[in-house]
């Protein structure tokens, strides 16, 4: 069979060039040093022919292609295979970041509506005594040892399929292909539905914005990150960390890992590459890293450059589960934007991605029905940040409402419509045509004396030498919203110094226009961040605990 749209079809074709490449390398158990052995590993001819079989597998227990299937599996060979397998069966994975809380975990998956769930033990215990999905799971797979329930494991279901041949499916465009939840850091999270035609672009965009050439060797420290390599001809070091804690993560379990192979792409969140920054360890082998998720403080920039090679890049992608990328910057011309950031020009993110088109129109917290050209606000005005491109997805499923708030159909000239994503995001253009980050739209705070929005806040404030970050929350009042900021102090600060501190805060915030409106400063001792990349602060908890601290 051939594939007309799919993400998986690149790999018999990377299985053909270049079989004994290795495409998948996970940690494994520790030797006596405390480090990884790494020796459990795919070569792109394995991960091919494992694939085909799991997919034939499954196929041949019922579950039929279009069906939603959960995967809740740890990164590991069966992971990716797994993937592959799903998506050349035309089975919709559904993935949900395994950390968050359980009563959101249980809506995600209810709203999902699977057919299938394929875990490990702990997850396939979990789903039966928590009630997930309950009522609607007609098959299971288990994933390693097979305790109380029924269902097959994943070994009876690739010795199946074996020797069953190809099993890529030819599917279309449209067809839905998985379905990814957002990390949820701002509420309840979403499932985007992806279609194989946004995968699809979603790799000929990052190969082409970072130069991404075959032969070279990944550290993804987010595993869904990894399932990209394989198509662009990379092969993935899975670091020996929990992915779901990558501020926590090991720096010398993660050198360990580059230096060993020959590393020469890493991804990571701000938390990690801040991790690496701070160890201060020179990666002269690493010659792109990729940081996405959130803002990259500026100072772990300036370190990170420092340690890489004289030819290395840093590159900070923006863009959202539902949309990327949608521009990108490198880190040299991201230095040369510092010093507006710390004035309160927001985080400069760099130009759109082609074919992107990106458009900035009113801020406006309500559903709008059709794209029109009145929409746009004037250049270098503040607005809501849009984006119509190849891999801007067009609904969520089962939120009609989100999905309504989130998209905007847009009639174009040849009498055809596409859909206008709203990123959530605010920001603006300047005179160069790189797009400026002011904050999330929703953490906006509405002040007496008009908006202010994080990024042109924060980072205005964090330019204080004994600041770690700042948080800027809003709370209710008699006659309007008070705009509060909160203060993480670095570690190695003492309370007692917090008064000083607090003077020199508004020392700063009366020299600055867009922060003049401040007045209240609180310390805060640890800011809660989104669990996906550790990066995102929680300005709702935030808000919630402010309000608590000044009745």
């Amino acid at each position: 069979m051939t594939a007309s749209c799919n993400i998986a079809a690149t790999l018999p074709r990377m299985a053909a060039e270049a079989p004994d490449r290795v495409a998948i390398r996970c940690p494994g158990k520790r030797g006596a040093d405390g480090l990884a052995t790494y020796d459990v590993a795919m070569t792109y001819a394995e991960l091919d022919t494992r694939s085909d079989a799991i997919a034939a597998g499954l196929l041949m227990t019922g579950i039929a292609r279009g069906d939603r299937c959960v995967l809740m599996v740890r990164p590991s060979p069966e992971f990716f295979a797994l993937m592959f397998a799903l998506f050349k069966a035309g089975i919709v994975p559904v993935l949900v970041d395994p950390g968050i809380d359980r009563r959101a975990l249980k809506q995600c998956l209810a709203e999902a509506e699977p057919s299938a769930f394929i875990g490990i033990p702990l997850a396939q215990l979990a789903r039966r005594l928590l009630g997930w999905a309950r009522g609607r799971i007609r098959h299971s797979v288990t994933v390693g040892r097979r305790w109380f329930w029924g269902g097959p494991r994943l070994a009876d279901i690739e010795a199946l399929g074996a020797n069953s041949g190809p099993q890529l499916q030819s599917t279309a465009p449209d067809e839905v292909a998985a379905i990814l939840f957002t990390s949820g850091s701002t509420g309840v999270p979403k499932g985007v539905v992806y279609r194989h035609r946004h995968f699809v672009a979603q790799i000929e965009m990052l190969g082409s914005a970072f130069g991404i050439e075959a032969g070279g060797v990944d550290l993804p420290t987010f595993p869904p990150f990894a399932l990209f390599d394989p198509a662009l001809g990379l092969t993935s070091i899975i670091p020996d960390m929990d992915p779901t804690r990558p501020a926590k993560a090991d720096p010398h379990r993660l050198h360990d890992a580059i230096d060993r192979f020959g590393v020469t792409q890493l991804f990571g969140s701000p938390a990690l590459v801040g991790v690496l920054a701070g160890y201060g360890k020179p990666l002269p082998g690493v010659r792109r890293v990729l940081s996405a998720g959130a803002p990259v403080p500026s100072d772990v920039v300036a370190t990170m450059r420092e340690l890489l090679p004289a030819d290395g890049e840093i590159w900070t992608p923006y863009g959202a589960t539902e949309c990327l990328p949608v521009a990108v910057i490198e880190s040299r011309e991201l230095q040369e934007t510092r010093a507006a950031t710390d004035a309160g020009a927001g985080t400069c993110v760099g130009r759109p991605v082609p074919p992107n088109e990106v458009r900035i129109i009113a801020i406006s917290d309500e559903p709008i029905s059709e794209w029109s050209s009145e929409l746009l606000v004037p250049e270098r005005t503040v607005g809501e940040i849009t984006v119509a491109g190849p891999t801007a997805t067009d609904a969520y499923y089962n939120r009609d409402a989100a999905t309504a708030i989130a998209k905007i159909p847009e009639q174009l000239a040849d009498g055809s419509e596409r859909v206008v994503h709203r990123m959530g995001d605010v920001g603006y253009f300047d005179e160069q045509g790189r797009l400026w980050f002011c904050g999330r739209k929703s953490q906006r705070v509405e002040a007496v004396s008009g908006p202010l929005y994080t990024e042109q806040v924060e980072p205005v404030f964090n330019t204080h030498p004994e600041v770690r970050r700042t948080a800027l929350v809003g709370v209710a009042k008699s006659g309007g919203t008070e705009p509060v900021l909160c203060v993480e102090l670095n570690a190695d600060v003492p309370s007692s110094c917090w008064p000083d501190i607090e003077t020199g805060l508004r020392e700063i915030a009366s020299a600055h226009s867009q922060c003049a409106p401040i007045r209240r400063f609180l310390r805060h001792s640890g800011f809660p961040v989104d669990i996906r990349h550790n990066a995102k602060i929680g300005r709702e908890q935030l808000a919630r605990w402010v309000a608590t601290q000044i009745r």
